[in-house]
């Protein structure tokens, strides 16, 4: 019988058609229904080319989900949306025009970064179109639509009116590159070579000094006091003397504190505004006096003296030369210190007293530990990020930014008394260019009003996105039947900002959890397991490996690189290397294709041995699926097509299926148990390679798309496992006697069948031509 498929092999250029043929069906449309799968898809981030591999990896696994849910039928909701405000557009758009955020017109400076990320979005949406991801791509939500914004300000107003938003002149983390706050949550550590500089302070009245080790000289004149350790013996006679600070010549007293480290250092510690976090507590503590050395800009202040308007590492060179000078040096050391950086822009930050937004956080530790552990984290380990995330929460979440792109916080100040007016919620705002909406100030009865011109921290839109996709304050219906969401997929460097504020927002908005699992991914690296990124040139762009290799070859990769949850290489060999999976498979269904469907079939022992293994590999694939852990079945099934159903079941049986020495009834079970068993390999791949798989389901077995298949199910037929090994080494032995004895495969060979064999044994003498 000719084959219904005549194609020799798999192509991929065929995936675009089968994507017009997805979209024109309108394949993935959702309908609301009383019960839904909602997954709150993360928005990714255009911030320049190429879009990362990793990323894609990411994102086609996401579509995994979706595809699993569906076939477990569930009415799937995969919204997706772009996000596309914060520093790294403003920084792209810095870097491609040339120019200055705080140098350019705001509304020019805010046309340039639309047109910046709608270039580089368009690649990304092509990207998942690509992949095949089965969201609703024509309708995707940009969170710096008005829409979008207005939803985060309609928040802001909501907490604010339930009094979570507050005021306050704080130490903040500010990078002064980008000039703006950012939260402890935005911050990483690098480890940077820098000196160790032990400076004497001379004690007053007294010839005597003391040593001090510090890594921040240019620090010296806010030097406050002096801490020690109390069981520090060598420091005994000193506590509670006054000591000169060198340099900047003030005094400050010698005083014990268990967070002084006898072991680092000299044991003694200046304590400084602010040389870090700890330096912040000691001040609150100790009720000392700040002094601010370092402005937003970046330079010294007039408080260094002769150091005002160098950079902090120009002053600490300098301010190093001169102690050496004037002998207050007594040896440097050279150390790699880690430094805290701004987790987007890697400058190292500084720690300076701002006026900013807060919103209360610290009073929703204990709720946000208890909503957590009821948070069903795929893989589990990932869950310990959030809570040891939770141990570390010192202060409230400062949430405005001095930045341009970003959601406008929608504020007005009375021009007279400078009371703050919010507006109602509903509309999106822009007070730095808007006339304010209202008469008279609240407070004092003037009619003036001065917009506010600071953002919100790029999380305070991030966190609302299960809002936002559920309709909140739009559609109650709607709402009700889409939030909470079922599943949150995100990477696993962002469970402290964008899972964490999102569970954060989301509680204190609707006192509910935003959803009731989540999927967190590792990272992807090159082949070499180090970082990707341009600067290096290891950067993989995952476009022109999709369209050269296809999708399904993309998503096969991913599904078996990936263990879920760990770091993965990503490496342009192993992704083609995948192909020949795909061209078994291909081969396996060509075969297949040359014989008809047959209902039902007599079995002989060969047939339900095999459907005994497809039951086993339908039971490990639904335990992949229910951990959305895509790496178990795809290896599960990797290995049972190439090396048991094409090796051994196909070969065993292909003179039966012909109907070559055996009776119609045996043929038929042959080709019944071909075709049940591809089948079913077929819809246990479908979520990971959909396009594979739907093209040779339509093909096959019905004019409806796979994907509208329900997964199959086990049916516990007798196990028929044990004797695996048996057939697989038998076989073995036989081909690799015929190779010793220079024989063709179809060369006839005595050999004896053992006898726990002896009931395949006619299908075994077919398949190697025994005498």
């Amino acid at each position: 019988m000719e084959p219904k498929i005549q194609e020799k092999a798999w192509n991929p250029e065929l995936e675009l058609k089968i994507l017009k043929q997805w979209e024109e069906s309108h394949l993935y449309d959702f309908v609301l229904k009383d019960d839904n799968f909602t997954i709150d898809t993360p928005p990714p981030y255009p911030s320049g080319r190429p879009w990362h591999i990793g990323a894609a990896a990411h994102y086609a696994q996401i579509d995994m989900i979706a595809r699993t849910a569906r076939m477990n039928g569930k009415n799937v909701f995969f919204p997706l949306g772009i996000d596309r405000n914060g520093l790294p557009v403003e920084l792209y758009t810095e870097k491609k025009h040339n120019i200055r955020m705080r140098e350019t017109e705001r509304g020019k400076f805010l046309d340039l970064c639309r047109e910046a990320l709608d270039d580089l979005e368009a690649e990304m949406i092509q990207i998942m179109k690509n992949l095949g991801l089965s969201a609703d791509l024509e309708h995707y939500y940009r969170t710096d639509s008005e829409e979008y914004r207005a939803l985060t300000q309609a928040t802001f107003i909501e907490l604010w009116n339930k009094g979570l938003i507050y005021v306050a002149n704080r130490p903040n983390n500010y990078d002064w590159v980008s000039g703006t706050t950012i939260a402890d949550a935005e911050i990483t550590y690098l480890d940077i070579p820098t000196k160790l500089v032990y400076i004497k302070f001379q004690i007053k009245n007294s010839d005597n000094t003391i040593t001090v080790a510090s890594t921040r000289p240019e620090l010296l004149c806010t030097c406050k006091t002096i801490i020690v350790n109390s069981e520090d013996e060598r420091y005994t006679d000193v506590v509670g003397k006054k000591v000169i600070v060198p340099i900047s010549n003030q005094e400050v007293e010698i005083k014990t504190h268990h967070s002084a480290q006898k072991e680092f250092g000299s044991g003694a510690v200046m304590v400084c505004s602010y040389g870090d976090h700890n330096d912040v507590a000691l001040f609150r503590e100790l009720k000392l006096e700040e002094a601010i050395a370092i402005g937003l800009d970046g330079r010294m202040t007039e408080v260094a003296g002769e150091y005002s308007g160098l950079k902090p590492k120009q002053a600490r060179t300098k301010i190093i030369e001169d102690l050496e000078k004037k002998g207050f040096v007594e040896k440097i050391e050279g150390v790699v210190h880690r430094t805290p950086v701004s987790e987007r822009s890697k400058n190292p930050i500084e720690i300076i007293p701002m006026e900013e937004y807060y919103l209360k956080q610290l009073d929703s530790v204990e709720k946000m530990k208890s909503l957590g552990s009821e948070i069903n984290f795929h893989p589990p380990m990932h869950k310990q990020i959030l809570m040891d995330w939770l141990e570390s929460i010192s202060i409230d979440w400062p949430i405005s930014r001095r930045r341009f792109y970003g959601t406008e916080i929608p504020i007005w100040y009375c021009k007279s008394c400078s009371e703050p007016h919010v507006p109602e919620p509903g509309k999106y705002y822009k007070p730095w260019k808007e006339e304010a909406p209202f008469n008279k100030c609240k407070k004092c009865g003037s009619s003036e009003f001065v917009g506010e011109e600071r953002t919100f921290d790029t999380w305070m839109d991030s966190s609302i996105s299960p809002l936002f996709v559920s309709k909140y304050t739009k559609d109650e219906d709607f709402f009700k039947k889409t939030y909470p969401a079922t599943l949150r997929p995100q990477a696993k460097d962002i469970v402290r900002t964008w899972l964490y504020y999102t569970l954060l927002r989301c509680e204190q908005l609707t006192s509910q959890k935003p959803w009731s699992e989540a999927w967190i991914m590792g990272y992807g690296l090159d082949e070499k397991g180090m970082k990707m990124s341009k600067s290096k040139g290891n950067a993989l762009d995952p476009l022109p490996v999709i369209q050269k290799m296809g999708a399904d070859t993309f998503r096969f990769w991913s599904a078996t690189e990936i263990n879920h949850g760990y770091d993965f290489r990503c490496s342009e060999q192993k992704i083609e290397s995948t192909k020949k999976f795909l061209s078994k498979l291909w081969n396996v269904s060509r075969f297949l294709s040359s014989f008809p469907i047959i209902d039902s079939a007599t079995l002989t022992p060969t047939d339900k041995w095999i459907l005994s293994e497809l039951d086993r590999l339908v039971s490990e694939c639904k335990r992949g699926y229910s951990e959305y852990n895509f790496f178990i079945p795809a290896i599960a099934l990797r290995e049972f097509t190439w090396n048991l159903f094409a090796a051994h079941y196909i070969e065993m049986v292909k003179s039966r299926a012909y109907g070559i020495g055996f009776s119609e009834e045996e043929k038929n079970g042959a080709i019944y148990t071909l075709h049940k068993t591809l089948s079913t390999i077929l819809k246990l791949l479908a979520p990971i390679t959909p396009f594979i798989t739907d093209y040779l389901w339509q093909i096959l077995y019905s004019k409806q798309s796979i994907h509208k298949e329900l997964q199959v199910q086990q049916e516990s037929p007798e196990d028929m496992t044990k004797f695996s090994k048996e057939i697989i080494e038998f076989n073995s032995n036989v081909w690799n006697e015929k190779k010793r004895k220079n024989l063709s495969l179809k060369d006839s060979i005595s050999i004896s069948i053992p006898e726990n064999l002896i009931q395949f044994k006619k299908d075994l003498q077919s398949m190697h031509n025994l005498e």
